[in-house]
């Protein structure tokens, strides 16, 4: 068992929360048990990680996607957002949510974790959103083909793949930012970047990645950011191994 507040205090830290200028709020969202020997893992709070987390006994849940987010605006908590809510407060769970910082993190993050599953080298940061880095950019060990990387990266994701393919040229760098950076893609330009992996692309960043030479691979919103919360996971179960803490992943099936 730990003090919530003392494993709160130690993410934070590891994460660098205070470097982002964020959507949303990282950290705790919500307030449980002060004591938590029972952590849950899930890419998003939603109400059916929550019921699971409910189901897990567990003392904390940590997301990658928390409830509150700035452009949701002020929100009453009514309807569907107090049916999800509500099992958090009466089971007395702590809710911690990482947005950009485990998007970025170059040892936990999501683009990270996806670059050690591509092998990739030469990774350092990448993206920039107000300031912070969002994802890596990192070059292939060897060059390879389109077609086959696109078949790597649906294995790795467990999801299919839009690829906007400018030619059949072998590909030898990529940047990496998860989840819904659809337009970041630009930043291959500056770069000098063969390709771009994000979840989720736009109908017009089809046609413009394809006018800039720049492969432009969308594996999925949720599938892309699956990683980092395990990686996290792994991370806090290395740390606190002689605290007796329990670890569970709750899998998403959301194909977006």
């Amino acid at each position: 068992m730990i003090e919530t507040k003392q494993l709160t205090k130690y993410i934070n830290k590891f994460l660098n929360i205070y470097e982002f200028n964020d959507y949303g709020p990282n950290g705790i969202q919500v307030l449980g048990n002060t004591q938590t020997s029972k952590i849950a893992f899930a890419v998003s709070a939603t109400k059916y990680s929550i019921d699971k987390a409910v189901e897990l006994k567990a003392d904390t849940l940590i997301v990658h996607h928390g409830l509150f987010w700035k452009f949701h605006g002020p929100k009453t908590i009514t309807g569907a957002f107090y049916q999800r809510i509500a099992p958090l407060i009466k089971n007395d769970i702590n809710l911690l949510g990482y947005h950009l910082p485990l998007d970025a993190h170059l040892e936990v993050g999501n683009a990270m974790a996806i670059a050690k599953k591509l092998q990739l080298e030469d990774i350092s940061s990448f993206g920039d959103h107000k300031g912070s880095p969002t994802g890596i950019k990192a070059s292939l060990p060897k060059a390879i083909e389109p077609d086959l990387l696109r078949s790597k990266l649906k294995e790795i994701l467990g999801h299919e793949i839009i690829h906007s393919c400018p030619n059949d040229k072998p590909i030898k760098s990529i940047g990496i930012i998860t989840g819904g950076a659809n337009s970041d893609w630009r930043h291959c330009i500056k770069h000098g970047l063969d390709a771009y992996l994000t979840g989720e692309i736009s109908e017009h960043d089809w046609h413009e990645a394809q006018e800039e030479n720049i492969h432009f691979f969308a594996g999925g919103h949720n599938a892309t950011e699956q990683f980092g919360v395990q990686e996290l996971m792994k991370h806090l179960h290395d740390k606190y191994q002689d605290c007796g803490l329990e670890f569970f992943y709750i899998p998403s099936h959301n194909p977006a």
